[in-house]
């Protein structure tokens, strides 16, 4: 039997994709909770579509959360993002990859290639530590 995991990965790449990038000054915004754009990108076969420039205006967490979906984002790539925002996006159905840096295209070609794991593409000071703790809460943490 082929694992299911496996399949949805699969999928996700012959189906069309569609990725959330919020930009600042041609680069990955730094900080999702402030962005004012945001370009949704249809991606198939590794390769970019289409893209679209949206502008994001609601401050609150689950309203801007709303608002990524209805555009039809499954997958948010960026910056620094709150716990809140976070949280909203996680139960509005999209996936977020965060901590991430650079210029949109090196980023946008990067996860076509899957590649987004290098460090280049790491904010200063994550310390390649952005995957693990990304789903539960930090504190408490047992270094044993």
């Amino acid at each position: 039997m082929f694992p299911v995991y496996l399949l949805a990965r699969f999928l996700r790449f012959i189906l069309c994709m569609k990725v959330a990038i919020p930009e600042w000054k041609g680069r990955i915004s730094p900080v999702l909770d402030e962005a004012s754009k945001v370009y949704l990108v249809e991606i198939k076969d590794h390769r970019e579509l289409q893209r679209q420039e949206n502008t994001l205006l609601p401050s609150n967490p689950w309203a801007r959360a709303q608002a990524i979906r209805q555009l039809g984002a499954e997958v948010l790539i960026c910056g620094a993002v709150s716990r809140q925002l976070e949280a909203a996006l996680r139960s509005a159905g999209i996936q977020v990859i965060c901590n991430i840096c650079g210029p949109v295209d090196a980023v946008l070609s990067a996860f076509c290639e899957g590649r987004l794991e290098e460090n280049v593409f790491l904010m200063p000071g994550c310390c390649g530590r952005r995957r693990r703790f990304r789903g539960g809460d930090r504190r408490g943490r047992s270094w044993s």
